[in-house]
């Protein structure tokens, strides 16, 4: 009976999986500049969300932002690579999520500059700013998210 039980489990969580399961199979890798203790943090939350997050230090952070073209207007403290998705700055997990989730027409995510209080940033309960979505096409960058007060 409990062999049963147990195949029954493990098919439905294959079947199902939770947004954890999601992360858990994706690979991301953060560029980030070696002294940044914030992009740190943030490598650190998404490796705890289950993630397979290979961290690497660079001197030329503008480098990888021109080729992935992030725009600069919307450039953040790093940039993070994920399925065909880049991730500007610091986009909180549950963006994350929702992008590799619903998979839109996206080039990538961005959070501009380092906002107080956003994931990496410490724990800013009064933290508002916006996670902005990329268009693959011509379209203009709109918000994807509001991060608002708790």
């Amino acid at each position: 009976m409990r062999r049963r039980s147990f195949i029954a489990i493990a098919a439905s969580a294959l079947a199902f999986p939770g947004r954890g399961a999601l992360a858990a199979m994706v690979k991301m890798t953060v560029y980030k500049d070696p002294a940044c203790g914030c992009c740190h943090e943030w490598s650190k939350a998404m490796a705890a969300a289950g993630f397979s997050v290979d961290a690497r230090d660079t001197d030329d952070l503008a480098a990888v932002k021109a080729r992935l073209g992030v725009p600069s207007f919307l450039e953040g403290c790093h940039t993070a690579v994920v399925g065909d998705y880049y991730l500007e700055g610091h986009v909180p997990l549950t963006a994350v999520q929702r992008l590799l989730l619903e998979r839109p027409a996206l080039r990538g995510l961005a959070v501009p500059g380092m906002p107080s209080g956003s994931l990496g940033m410490g724990d800013d309960l009064q933290a508002s700013y916006d996670v902005y979505a990329i268009p693959s096409g011509s379209g203009a960058p709109y918000v994807f998210t509001e991060v608002r007060p708790r």
